[in-house]
């Protein structure tokens, strides 16, 4: 989810609320259903490399089996908790809750505080994928909305750009001043098998719902599957 917080900071204790047993999400495409005894156990073989995987790098994905029970998969920790036990603990319950929430699906995705994870019975490592979204955000709005779009906008620009440098894994984040007690937070991830040109496609779908769902309130949030 490109994510932008507005907070006072005498309040940045209470900045990030999710932990990972609370997702933030979670997608069980109903329309597709695990069609074989084969293809279930594929799934569980390939989470559990999923995880073991991910564990050391921050990010992996791969397939597993053959035929028309092969399965695809892609595991990955947000970009500043990378060889962290946040990420692995992460990557854990989400190969967990994904099953428990998605029991009969093989097309499922989920994306907690720290990490993300997905698997389909299609190929989609690679592919820009904005099917599905979601959007989060305060009621409340801004004392100064002008002031507060231009320098949300320059912070976007920011941290978009810092994402899409080759060695930062599509991952950005930063923070601006807004006045003397309060600042403004964003970050941004793209899935790491995005090429650049899909990443920086990715988040400006995700930046510019700030203009038309998000416009002006002081706390939002909008993933993508292939970024947030």
């Amino acid at each position: 989810m490109a994510l932008f917080l507005y907070h006072l900071t005498i309040l940045l204790v209470v900045l990030h609320t999710c932990t990972a047993e609370d997702p933030s999400w979670n997608f069980c495409n109903i329309n597709k259903n695990i069609t074989s005894t084969h293809m279930s156990s594929n799934i569980d073989n390939l989470l559990a490399k999923l995880v073991s995987e991910t564990s050391l790098n921050g990010f992996t994905s791969l397939s597993y089996g053959t035929g028309v029970d092969r399965v695809y998969g892609l595991a990955q920790c947000r970009g500043d908790v990378i060889n962290s036990k946040e990420c692995i603990s992460c990557i854990k319950d989400a190969s967990i809750q994904i099953q428990q929430l998605c029991p009969n699906q093989a097309d499922a995705r989920i994306l907690f505080h720290y990490c993300f994870l997905r698997y389909d019975s299609h190929n989609f490592v690679g592919e820009l994928d904005t099917s599905y979204g979601i959007i989060y955000y305060n009621i409340a709005n801004v004392t100064d909305p002008n002031a507060f779009e231009k320098d949300l906008g320059a912070l976007m620009d920011n941290i978009t750009a810092e994402a899409l440098v080759n060695t930062n894994g599509g991952f950005g984040k930063g923070k601006t001043k807004l006045s003397p007690f309060i600042r403004l937070y964003a970050l941004v991830q793209c899935t790491r098998d995005l090429s650049k040109l899909s990443c920086a496609q990715c988040l400006a779908r995700v930046i510019g719902n700030f203009a038309t769902v998000c416009q002006n309130k002081k706390w939002c949030s909008s993933t993508y599957s292939s970024c947030y």
